[in-house]
């Protein structure tokens, strides 16, 4: 476990910290703004684009070896990323770096539960869950640390003795499950990048304004590749796509649950930094400060949720977190003209425990609802489905500032709330057994 917590800690922070580097990496470099932002963007979308063709290649090859090679991309493309020295090739080193970020997530919930006995999976996932927080939380401190005694390479250059470590530890500690005897679909594995970067690029350019025939294209291209992903998954018997497992409704209604429930989250995250600096008058220090209840109480819960849902039905816990996460969002939508830091840390701090309360529960039912032998496919798409809502919940969050003027106002956050809830009467549907221990 201490392998995949420091390596995950690395994939989340790397995420985390190049968003407050922007500026400093712009001006380094001699661009603009806009193009800074790619730093960011090509990391996500190669994470978005390659995460399930490295979950079926796991199946294939076995989850260790992919696991260890993403550890060892990501830790020397850190590296390229700490020599680089002009913006198109950090930008590239950044794409490589994202495949390796995608091996390692897409084999993270996997190896888990390779690595605990079915009654400890929750205590297992709600673990991992609490260092992902306490990586979010941390990654803004960490990268302000960092450049206050040293350049901005060293942000990424700090991976690289962390990664060898990493890699080092997981030789010895890892589980080492077969793979099996079916090829990787190669033409699947085209299709999902054909699908997912043009309908990145598309929301992109659909959010800043980007010429509409480019977009249309991008849009067009992704929405094409996407569906004949899906035609071609209905035909074979261990699709990229899984669309086997999705034919068991406990998998299915968690996937969906997932993505609504990231949706809402993201909406939130995006937003409130807006609200909090414009709508409240606060500083970017005191925005950062006031937002850290959530991502706290989400890593302080994470724990107990998971030794909760190796005991109780996960729908039942599930349901009830969702609500109490969107009763959070819907009371900062009407918080009054000038709330005080404590009317906003309680509010923040009850969504974050509602959100652990979801999340442990409903990563337990989505990895154990199908075979042992997809373990890999459930994982890539547990990844798949948190990236694809917090990039909805963002996409939404500017069209609606968009559509408002750019006047941000507190009852946005109303579709936030709504979309949690929404997600909670799909996670009460789920057979309530779901979630009870299996072994």
């Amino acid at each position: 476990m201490t392998a995949i917590a420091l390596v995950m800690t690395l994939a989340i922070l790397d995420g985390v910290i190049a968003n407050v580097a922007l500026p400093t990496i712009a001006r380094d470099l001699h661009t603009d703004p806009a193009a800074s932002i790619w730093v960011v963007n090509a990391y996500q979308a190669a994470i978005l684009a390659a995460l399930l063709p490295l979950a079926s290649l796991g199946e294939i090859v076995g989850y260790r070896r992919v696991y260890q090679a993403g550890v060892a991309l990501f830790t020397l493309a850190s590296l390229g990323c700490a020599l680089a020295r002009d913006m198109p090739t950090l930008i590239l080193v950044r794409v490589i770096q994202g495949l390796g970020a995608a091996a390692i997530m897409s084999m993270n919930s996997t190896i888990i539960r390779f690595t605990y006995p079915s009654r400890l999976l929750g205590s297992g996932l709600g673990l991992n869950a609490m260092v992902v927080a306490l990586a979010s939380v941390a990654g803004p401190s960490i990268a302000s640390a960092i450049l206050a005694v040293a350049p901005w390479p060293w942000l990424f250059a700090i991976n690289v003795p962390l990664g060898v470590v990493s890699f080092l530890v997981g030789m010895v500690s890892l589980p080492n499950p077969p793979g099996s005897s079916r090829r990787f679909d190669l033409v699947s594995a085209a299709l999902n990048v054909l699908a997912f970067t043009p309908m990145i690029l598309g929301l992109e350019g659909l959010i800043e304004g980007g010429h509409w025939l480019l977009t249309t294209v991008e849009l067009g291209v992704g929405l094409f590749s996407g569906t004949a992903l899906i035609v071609r998954s209905l035909t074979r018997s261990n699709p990229l796509v899984p669309i086997d497992l999705m034919r068991i409704p406990v998998f299915a209604m968690s996937i969906a649950t997932s993505t609504a429930a990231f949706t809402a989250q993201n909406f939130a995250f995006v937003a409130l930094p807006f609200l909090l600096e414009y709508a409240f008058g606060r500083s970017a220090v005191e925005t950062g400060l006031l937002m850290t209840p959530w991502s706290i109480l989400f890593g302080l819960v994470s724990p107990i949720a998971g030794r909760l849902t190796d005991r109780y039905p996960g729908a039942v816990l599930g349901s009830a977190g969702l609500g109490v996460m969107g009763l959070g969002l819907a009371l900062l939508a009407v918080l009054p003209s000038h709330p005080s830091a404590f009317d906003i840390c309680w509010r923040m701090a009850l969504g974050g425990v509602g959100f652990a309360l979801f999340q442990q529960p409903n990563n337990r039912a989505l990895m154990t609802s199908g075979p042992r032998e997809r373990a890999g496919g459930a994982g890539g798409m547990l990844a798949t489905a948190r990236l694809t809502g917090q990039t909805a919940g963002a996409t939404l969050v500017a069209l609606l500032f968009h559509a408002s003027g750019n006047s941000p106002n507190p009852k946005i956050l109303w579709v936030a709330a709504g979309g949690a809830l929404v997600a909670a009467a799909v996670s009460w549907m789920k057979p309530h057994e779901a979630g009870r221990p299996t072994g």
